[in-house]
């Protein structure tokens, strides 16, 4: 199995910059599409950025332009990179893998960190 474990979140003001890190742990495994998610009080969970096996990146436009995406394959983990903040990026972060694992055969699983708090505020 693999485990996921998000660092980097914080309280920062507006204009302020954050990194998060996503890194993955396990016996076997290889990584597959990695994304970023937020979910703010009362607002439905939207995705942020994600990126495939092969590098191609995705972002949903309230952060295009701002947050960077990227991944340390050699490492197993996954970054997201926030410049120029804003108050409404305030929200619970969470990692998501696509993840496949060998445990007497090869399938394929999605996992989920545990989430990081990020709040934006003066």
């Amino acid at each position: 199995q693999v485990q996921l474990v998000e660092s980097g979140g914080g309280s920062v003001q507006p204009g302020g910059s954050l990194r998060l890190s996503c890194a993955a742990s396990g016996r076997m495994f290889s990584i597959n599409a990695m994304g970023w998610y937020r979910q703010a009080p009362g607002k439905e969970r939207e995705l942020v950025a994600r990126i495939t096996s092969g590098g191609t990146t995705n972002y949903a436009d309230s952060v295009k332009d701002r947050f960077t995406i990227s991944r340390d394959n050699a490492k197993n983990t996954g970054y997201l990179q926030m410049n120029s903040l804003k108050p409404e990026d305030t929200a619970v972060y969470y990692c998501q893998a696509s993840v496949r694992v060998y445990d007497r055969t090869w399938n394929s699983f999605s996992y989920w960190g545990q989430g990081t708090q990020v709040t934006v505020s003066s």
